[in-house]
């Protein structure tokens, strides 16, 4: 389903995973109460053993061959405090210290809690989606501006 802001649910095309163990082939993720395998987009840069890591949550979606395939990724952070017009400051071990731009500027990150923090999506380097969840299924990412994103992209023929 879609963007788990709280409100409506907005049908989507991709569903969320908490990886577990990487290849440079296939990820190996923890979606809808089970383990699976998937493999990456062809988008998806290389090498991949490098750029994911367990703790991650990735986004994955349905190939036009009805294989599954890991499209984004977002990072396991830590909030190391606010920083001057609303930005945050986060840690994240591949990446060092950032300075990330919130989805939600409302929502409360304490320092030492830890957020999903993603780049790539217009509008700013780094975003601070939501805090980290137990479960891939509860994780309040932006599914619906990557969505978008690959539909203003056309991207969705290009995942094999």
């Amino acid at each position: 389903m879609g963007d788990s802001a709280g409100n409506a649910v907005i049908p989507t095309r991709l569903r969320r995973g908490i990886v577990l163990r990487v290849e440079d082939d296939t990820c190996h993720i923890f979606s809808n109460g089970q383990p699976c395998s998937v493999r990456y987009a062809s988008r998806f840069p290389s090498p991949r053993t490098r750029r994911v890591s367990p703790g991650h949550l990735v986004a994955v979606a349905t190939a036009p061959n009805g294989s599954e395939v890991v499209v984004w990724r977002w990072y396991d952070a830590v909030v190391l405090g606010e920083e001057t017009a609303g930005l945050i400051r986060m840690w994240e071990p591949a990446h060092g210290e950032v300075v990330a731009q919130p989805r939600r500027g409302q929502q409360l990150r304490p320092p030492g809690t830890r957020a999903y923090l993603s780049a790539g999506l217009p509008g700013a380097d780094w975003w601070v989606a939501g805090n980290v969840a137990a479960s891939a299924e509860e994780a309040d990412v932006e599914l619906d501006k990557l969505e978008r994103f690959y539909d203003e992209h056309d991207l969705w023929n290009d995942l094999v």
